[in-house]
């Protein structure tokens, strides 16, 4: 089966991957067309409610120069059992060689959740990245949203009826909590 790349950027190809655990299975899809590939742990974890645990998955990969890899928690494990990641999506950079570890938390509120060595526990994808220089300007253009940040577009009640930020979210601007007296204002941090 051969999937469409973007029009006019050249296909990535296939990617070097290391196995450091002989025994656990190298990244697959569990579909054809799927955009990630499936991780496994190397590990036996109990993860107690509210608890996090850095997980090796056994494989080290070599990605292109303009590439990065993106780890995303796996959908069914998130709805049905809480099991999602710290750091979602975690960043693999293209320059890495060492084993890609997902720090797995367990956001059930009551229910530990049981992993066992060879569970798949995460996916990752590999996109194309834009490798961008930074200037440093005086001013910025304006547009029309400005600096509205969260919430300042709307989309529910809670974000429409004067509702703030929550007030235990501090600004790093000013050392306050957003449950100050600029409650009702955008809080863009």
């Amino acid at each position: 089966m051969t999937v469409e790349s973007t029009p006019g950027a050249a296909p990535i190809g296939q990617i070097p991957v290391k196995r450091l655990d002989p025994d656990i299975p190298l990244p697959t899809r569990a579909h054809a067309g799927d955009a990630g590939v499936d991780l496994c742990s190397t590990i036996d974890v109990e993860l107690p409610p509210g608890r996090r645990q850095l997980v090796g998955t056994g494989i080290a990969v070599a990605l292109p120069f303009g590439t990065v890899g993106l780890i995303h928690p796996r959908s069914g494990l998130a709805a049905r059992a809480g099991l999602s990641i710290v750091n979602a999506p975690g960043t693999i950079d293209a320059g890495y060689r060492g084993e890609i570890k997902v720090c797995l938390i367990n956001l059930d509120p009551s229910e530990t959740i049981s992993i066992v060595r060879g569970d798949r526990i995460a996916q990752l994808l590999i996109q194309r990245i834009e490798l961008v220089d930074f200037t440093e300007v005086d001013e910025l253009d304006e547009t029309a949203r400005g600096e509205g940040g969260y919430g300042s577009s709307g989309g529910h009640a809670i974000l429409t009826d004067g509702g703030s930020v929550d007030p235990g979210i501090v600004d790093p601007a000013n050392g306050s909590d957003t449950a100050g007296d600029n409650a009702n204002e955008e809080n863009p941090t």
